[in-house]
């Protein structure tokens, strides 16, 4: 079939398994043309195909030479609909891993269950015996906490205030305004279940319980602070207060893990373009400010660039890890630098639908958005005919 794109508002209903593969091969050739890192031998990601978790991935099988295991949505082709972007990423890495000669598994199923858990912990006994480095990097808008049956759902709103601030549809260039009620105080905790650190707390007690967690093992869940201009309706609203118990956990966590000698850390990164940022008002135009500045500073970076930084100049330069006054590794240095934010706030007050394109990176958002999903990528014909049905190796 001939895939082309299908939107609906920030989500694209349709993936195309060429250029997915393409933009897999991209983020390994990025790493392999850079330093090998003598980091971890065996490695489970949680949330493994997209965004920091397909890059960790990545950074971990062609920069250290990692075995992996990838856990991750089921989602291949059905009924003639293509697979999911996360399927034919997944399946490209695989294939990818194997012909470098590393062992490569996935688990599919939801994360949040006991038995993808138990799923994986009996696959990590069986082919790796035990992992020394544990990546979660969930993003949810639902989760069903396994001890109760409780559905929760995330919201992504204010606290205390309704916030008012400059949007954009990123599809159209339309800047506007938008008004975002308050969260009730049910609406923050629900989010706190889905995003906190509940889920990254109980896949830690399962590998150690089956004793899949090697000695002096690291674990590393990925968070975002941000700048003033998206304070109110991210850090100081109610995924904030799930970023605030993420780095609980993670206190928790390394209190636990010192039995081992093992450590967890919440990563501090950048803005990019993800499907979860795409949802959240404000941000798209927020980063299609920032873009513009970082690149014409000579500091931009996608997903693939700030994971090979974290492991390469954080996690694995045979020292101490740096952190910051919280116990955070911080990757949002640059994005933060105050020369950056000064001019991100001056484009920020001048933007209007008629001068975005000018004063913001617009069509380099629209672009990235667009290559979540295999699409605008260089060197894919888009009018070849092409199997929706791709074979992922491995798959449990």
């Amino acid at each position: 079939m001939i895939i082309k794109p299908r939107t609906r508002g920030f989500i694209c209903t349709t993936a195309h398994p060429t250029g997915c593969a393409h933009q897999v091969q991209e983020q390994i050739n990025y790493v392999r043309e850079h330093a090998a890192i003598q980091g971890p031998k065996n490695v489970l990601v949680i949330g493994a195909s997209a965004g920091y978790g397909l890059a960790s991935r990545i950074v971990a099988a062609f920069g250290a030479g990692a075995n992996t295991v990838g856990i991750y949505r089921q989602g291949e082709s059905k009924n003639g609909r293509t697979a999911s972007a996360g399927w034919y990423n997944s399946a490209a890495f695989e294939q990818a891993a194997q012909a470098a000669g590393l062992k490569s598994f996935s688990v599919t199923g939801d994360a949040f269950t006991d038995e993808t858990k138990q799923k994986a912990v009996e696959l990590i006994r069986k082919e790796l015996g035990q992992v020394d480095l544990v990546v979660y990097s969930v993003a949810s808008a639902r989760r069903t906490d396994p001890r109760t049956g409780d559905t929760y759902n995330s919201v992504l709103k204010p606290i205390g205030n309704t916030y008012t601030n400059k949007t954009v549809n990123f599809h159209t260039g339309e800047v506007s305004m938008v008004s975002i009620e308050p969260a009730t105080e049910q609406e923050i905790a629900e989010t706190v279940h889905v995003m906190g650190g509940d889920d990254w707390q109980m896949w830690i007690d399962a590998l150690q319980q089956g004793g899949a967690l090697a000695e002096g093992a690291v674990t590393v869940s990925y968070s975002y602070i941000g700048s003033q201009i998206t304070q109110a309706i991210y850090r100081e609203g109610s995924i904030g207060q799930a970023k605030d118990h993420l780095e609980a956990t993670a206190k928790k966590l390394s209190e636990r893990l010192s039995s081992i000698g093992g450590h967890a850390y919440v990563t501090v990164s950048k803005a990019l373009v993800t499907q979860s940022s795409s949802a959240i008002p404000v941000v798209p135009l927020y980063i299609s400010a920032l873009y513009k500045v970082m690149k014409e500073k000579g500091i931009h970076e996608g997903c693939i660039e700030q994971t090979y930084r974290l492991f390469a100049e954080r996690l694995y330069t045979g020292g101490e890890v740096p952190v910051d006054a919280e116990g955070r590794i911080r990757i949002d240095d640059w994005e933060l630098r105050e020369d950056v934010q000064e001019e991100v706030a001056k484009l920020w007050a001048a933007m209007t639908t008629e001068n975005i394109n000018e004063l913001s990176d617009l069509e380099g958002y629209r672009k990235e958005f667009f290559q979540l999903f295999g699409f605008e990528t260089e060197g894919v014909d888009y009018e070849a005919d092409v199997e929706p049905n791709v074979e992922a190796p491995n798959v449990y």
